[in-house]
């Protein structure tokens, strides 16, 4: 079970400090309306600054391409849109469009050059946008952000992560960076007098106890350790990040300066014997290969596992749902938290890996058919840079102190009209990038939730980066279903024992032969030209 965690940590170099950005909903845009033979939302030639100083800037003129989750939204002259303009000297009119649809009316915009003078990009790396960009259809902002005072505090692990090919085409709107971790029932670790796991021997030793020292005091062995789920191309549940604990790399790492898949290590391989072990001894659930993700976390309310490895703010969502299954029942103590978190394990040396997120949830982009001129740029950055003030950041969240929410003892305690909050605010924080950092009044915290978000900025201490996140492959966009798929299924038959180490490697070398030996070549040279 010890496997390979008295080896040095090859990828050890990988492990970067970050800073807290907050996470924000992705979402769509729409097609500007305008009639005019000037692009619309063009910031307006009129709205440059003064040279002489003596009288006001004339506001500028801006279109915002934004996505909406309700059938009502602000309009351009409701309160909070006219007191945002009043504090950015501006006079915005906003494009909406139903999140649903995004995906088409932005590639439609996209391909009709009349676009507005801030886009919300969804997907980064998706073909449309990168197509764009790399054409010069939008400004490289990268170079500018120093000069803000709050754009320049952007975190460089998440600018990497949202860049194409190195080169910042927005402003992305950052989530938590080191959100992933472990939650877990706390009654359950008391009931069975375990501390909370510090090694991979402590985790295995919790999961056991889940299954065999009848955590839940009802007298029956009916429980097991931990949910999984299946693997799909992107998300690996827990394995993603039980890899790490084993030293393997964070999808790519860097040998002998050379980046190799994860999957190729020899790490990864003893996470893979680890997890085989967790199915054999039952202490994982035995349907993880075919069960709903949507349902995952029912097992930790239903008393009938313990762990789940997964975003660490999940832990409060699940303490709520136990709260009011108990509460039906006339059980519920208010007070208690069920549920708790860590960020993980440490390997044979004591040091901490943890999985990072992307950092953000798609990014705000400047069209150079919208924004002619550095000058005129230089202003909507400022507007950008303005968003981040934490009175605005309140405001575009939460509305107008006094009319959509109140401040009691420093939380926010929102109004109940929801026809109020979606006509006059619903929405507008999707143009809130949170750069440096999430910095609104919330509404008041629970002490899980709050220590969700401490764990989340502790977690940034320790993440490992992917070195090659910022390259778009063509090779994996014309075969990365197919190369996922054998990794996949090799993976979880290898798990449920049909298959054995050297079934997994053949498995491996179908991987190179269907393409991966060329991704690996490719993302070679991609990462040699960023250097």
């Amino acid at each position: 079970m010890k496997g390979n965690r008295n080896k040095a940590n090859k990828w050890a170099s990988l492990l970067v400090v970050g800073t807290l950005a907050a996470g924000t909903l992705i979402g769509c845009s729409q097609q500007n309306n305008g009639a005019d033979n000037e692009a619309p939302g063009a910031a307006s030639p009129d709205a440059a600054p003064t040279n002489a100083g003596d009288k006001a800037e004339t506001p500028l003129k801006l279109s915002i391409m934004l996505p909406i989750f309700k059938t009502n939204y602000p309009k351009d002259d409701s309160p909070v849109a006219a007191e945002l303009e009043k504090s950015t000297n501006s006079d915005i009119h906003f494009e909406w469009v139903p999140n649903a649809s995004y995906v088409d009316k932005f590639n439609i915009t996209l391909a009709s050059g009349k676009l507005p003078t801030i886009m919300y990009v969804p997907d980064v790396k998706s073909p449309s946008f990168v197509n764009a960009a790399k054409s010069g259809a939008f400004w490289e902002l990268g170079s500018y952000l120093k000069d803000y005072p709050n754009l320049s505090g952007a975190n460089p692990v998440i600018l990497s992560n949202s860049s194409v090919e190195g080169k910042n085409y927005g402003i992305y709107r950052g989530r938590a960076l080191g959100r992933n971790g472990v939650y877990y029932r706390k009654d359950w670790l008391d009931n069975v007098g375990l501390p909370v796991p510090e090694t991979i021997d402590d985790f295995y030793n919790m999961l056991k106890a889940f299954k065999e020292k009848d955590p839940d005091k009802n007298g029956k062995q009916d429980t097991y350790g931990m949910v999984l789920v299946k693997w799909t191309g992107g998300w690996s549940s827990g394995f993603d990040n039980i890899k790490l604990w084993f030293g393997a790399p964070n999808k790519w790492g860097e040998k002998d300066g050379k980046l190799v898949p994860d999957h190729l290590t020899p790490e990864y391989l003893e996470a893979l014997k680890f997890m085989k072990k967790l199915y054999d001894e039952k202490l994982i659930n035995q349907d993880f290969a075919i069960m709903d993700s949507a349902k995952w976390t029912d097992p930790l309310v239903n008393n009938q596992a313990g762990v789940i490895i997964d975003v660490v703010d999940g832990a409060a969502r699940v303490d709520d749902k136990i709260h009011a299954a108990l509460a039906a029942e006339g059980k519920d103590q208010p007070d208690v938290h069920y549920m708790d978190v860590f960020s993980g394990v440490k390997d044979a040396a004591g040091a901490l890996h943890t999985l990072p997120t992307s950092g953000f949830a798609g990014m705000l982009a400047v069209p150079k058919s919208a924004v002619k001129t550095e000058e005129e740029l230089k202003r909507v950055l400022t507007f950008i840079d303005q968003l981040n003030a934490p009175e605005l950041q309140t405001m575009l969240g939460y509305g107008l102190e006094g009319k959509h929410h109140t401040i009691e003892e420093d939380s926010v305690v929102i109004s109940k009209d929801t026809v109020l909050l979606e006509s006059e605010v619903e929405g507008l924080n999707q143009m809130l990038t949170f750069i440096p950092e999430d910095r609104a009044k919330k509404v008041k915290q629970t002490p899980l939730r709050l220590k969700q978000t401490e764990l989340q900025k502790e977690n940034e201490k320790y993440i490992v980066t992917n070195p090659a996140e910022p390259f778009i492959s063509k090779v994996y966009t014309e075969k990365g279903a197919q190369l996922d798929n054998i990794l996949n299924d090799a993976r979880i038959k290898f798990i449920v024992g049909q298959v054995d180490e050297a079934g997994f490697a053949a498995a491996l070398e179908l991987w190179k032969k269907s393409g991966g030996d060329d991704l690996i070549k490719e993302m070679n040279e991609l990462y040699a030209a960023s250097k």
